[in-house]
Parts: C-alpha cells; sequence; structure tokens
C-alpha cells in the first residue's frame, strides 16, 4: 500500500483479476482503501478479451463501490483495437483511469485526494 494516500498496489496486496470471482475478492480488499493500482501483470487474458466481461463487471463494481481503479497498461493497442478504444475512453474518467506508467497513476491519485 501507498501508506501517504492510501493506495492498494495489486501486486504488493496479492491482488489479481483473472476470473469474475477475483473482482468480488478485490473489491473486499480494497475496502476503506482510498484505491487500487493495477498493472498488465495483474490481469489475466480475460480482461483484454472485452467479450468476456470481465473488465465491464471490475469496472462496474468499482464504480458501485466508489474506488477509483487506476490501470497500468503501456501500450493498450497491443490488446486490440476494441481494448484500445476502451482505454481511450477511459483516460479520462473519474473512476476508472487508465495510465501509461506506475506514476502517472500515482499523480492521479494525488490529484483527486487533494
Amino acid at each position: 500500500m501507498n501508506d501517504t494516500l492510501g493506495i492498494l498496489i495489486a501486486s504488493e496486496s496479492s491482488i489479481s483479476i483473472r476470473s469474475l470471482s477475483d473482482v468480488s475478492d478485490a473489491i473486499g480488499a480494497c475496502l476503506g482503501s482510498a484505491g487500487l493500482i493495477l498493472t498488465e501483470k495483474d490481469l489475466g487474458p480475460d480482461f483484454f478479451d472485452l467479450r468476456t466481461g470481465l473488465a465491464g463487471e471490475l469496472f462496474q463494481k468499482f464504480v458501485n463501490y466508489r474506488i477509483p481503479v487506476a490501470i497500468v497498461v503501456a501500450d493498450p493497442q497491443v490488446y486490440g483495437m476494441r481494448f484500445s478504444e476502451l482505454a481511450c475512453e477511459h483516460r479520462n474518467h473519474n473512476m476508472i483511469r487508465f495510465v501509461r506508467s506506475t506514476g502517472e497513476a500515482q499523480g492521479w491519485f494525488v490529484d483527486i485526494a487533494s
């Protein structure tokens, strides 16, 4: 956890999203935190295949629980046109933000905390 902001970093908190049940587990782990940073390593292949609904489920649950999530994906185009469009649409979202680095994610959390 980033102690100064109360943000969970998935890899440091044993959080990974590989199936729908992982979304509920992640919500439970994040309750009381200021948000979550997920990287590509924390996300299974189904997250990047929008037909599975895993990304949509994650987005909906975190928005419902009002827990901000920064998703670090250096190059969204690697995962196809539809995923790239989704990432582009969420580059300025107030709860689910796609960023290109962990530093950018931390900067976003600083911005929303102030």
